[in-house]
């Protein structure tokens, strides 16, 4: 069907098209007859995965960048994806970068994007998330219920969190602050998100001594938040489950001491990885677009960082894979490499949400 489907979306500007499917999943996720029946259409076996105290119903979830304000949860959930992170979030509402600022790259089947963070801030994107009552999802072994919103009685709704673009970046621990602060009672996992290319100066944070203050204050922060607790792998109570998403343009030794400041300030997971800089073997009128590039020319640099990044951090947290996954064999080849999860985006763009089913069956 979105064979049929595709050739219209992709007459439209890239930008009216994702609000378009946006509106059309959030009209579905109202009404809860037909939401039922897409999940039954894209129904796929159980595949559980464990990872940060939390229990995933299988290893496919939606990355970052396509539900900015969680309008559309609920439909989004029905298409089978265990987990669904919501934003980038800022604090304040902010209208992004001037338009246009989404390209198709078809010939590549990429996207560029410098959209810059818009979105309506954390205020709006809480109250969605309060919108409705929450399953209980088990931590640490037990069911304890969290008001986050209502996908699917069992998929997990994590936060991706930004500074907004006019916060200086020696105050971006206070954006990152005041942003755990609203949605540790309101997430399953939060994201640190440190690596866009479309906020100036926000790549920066990856470095060592900046990021040893910034997860220093977060993991501080953490302690005081009032969250469910659970167990981490060596039996201590840890509370919200954080996740530190970082950039493919990081030469090893950056990515060697990112993950050690990772690791040190005892955060949960790292995200690997953002949209990439690089324009490496583009063939598309549109490759010098600036901003960041998702999809299939992704794949060979995002694997890249996978691999140091897995054995780096030697299995002491998971890693969630993202990045140039636009096949069920791409995924699969993600999970065996060590990942403990993966999220797509650009590939659902290309090959439609009945990927997210394919790529369930096959791995």
């Amino acid at each position: 069907m979105y064979r049929l489907i595709r050739p219209f979306l992709f007459r439209l500007d890239p930008e009216a098209a994702h609000a378009l499917t946006l509106y059309v999943l959030r009209f579905t996720g109202v009404l809860p007859p037909l939401n039922w029946a897409i999940s039954q259409f894209f129904n796929a076996p159980e595949k559980p995965v464990q990872a940060f105290g939390l229990t995933f119903r299988n290893p496919v979830g939606l990355a970052a960048g396509y539900d900015k304000d969680a309008v559309a949860v609920r439909g989004l959930a029905a298409l089978g994806f265990s987990h669904i992170e919501v934003g980038t979030v800022t604090p304040r509402p902010q209208a992004g970068n001037p338009r246009p600022r989404v390209f198709r790259l078809v010939e590549d089947q990429a996207v560029i994007n410098r959209m810059g963070f818009p979105g309506k801030g954390a205020e709006y994107v809480a109250m969605s998330l309060r919108g409705a009552q929450r399953r209980s999802n088990p931590r640490a072994g037990e069911e304890i219920a969290s008001p986050a919103s209502q996908a699917r009685n069992d998929t997990i709704i994590g936060v991706n969190l930004g500074k907004n673009k006019d916060t200086p970046l020696e105050n971006a621990a206070e954006d990152y602050l005041s942003l755990m602060r609203t949605f540790a009672p309101l997430a399953d996992y939060l994201a640190i998100n440190i690596s866009s290319p479309n906020t100036v100066g926000l790549r920066r944070l990856q470095g060592r001594e900046m990021l040893e203050t910034l997860l220093e204050a977060i993991a501080e922060e953490r302690i005081r938040l009032p969250s469910p607790s659970r167990r981490g792998a060596g039996g201590e109570v840890r509370g919200m489950p954080i996740l530190v998403k970082l950039a493919p343009d990081l030469g090893d030794a950056e990515l060697d001491d990112a993950v050690g400041v990772i690791l040190n300030n005892k955060m949960d997971g790292v995200i690997a990885t953002n949209t990439t800089l690089g324009r490496e073997g583009l063939r598309s009128k549109r490759r010098e677009e600036t901003g960041g590039l998702s999809g299939s020319p992704l794949r060979v640099r995002s694997e890249a960082v996978l691999r140091v990044v897995v054995k780096r951090i030697e299995g002491r947290i998971p890693v969630v894979s993202v990045g140039g996954i636009m096949t069920p064999e791409d995924a699969k080849r993600r999970l065996d490499m060590g990942a403990a999860l993966v999220q797509v985006y650009t590939g659902l763009v290309y090959a439609g949400p009945g990927m997210v089913q394919k790529i369930i069956r096959a791995v």
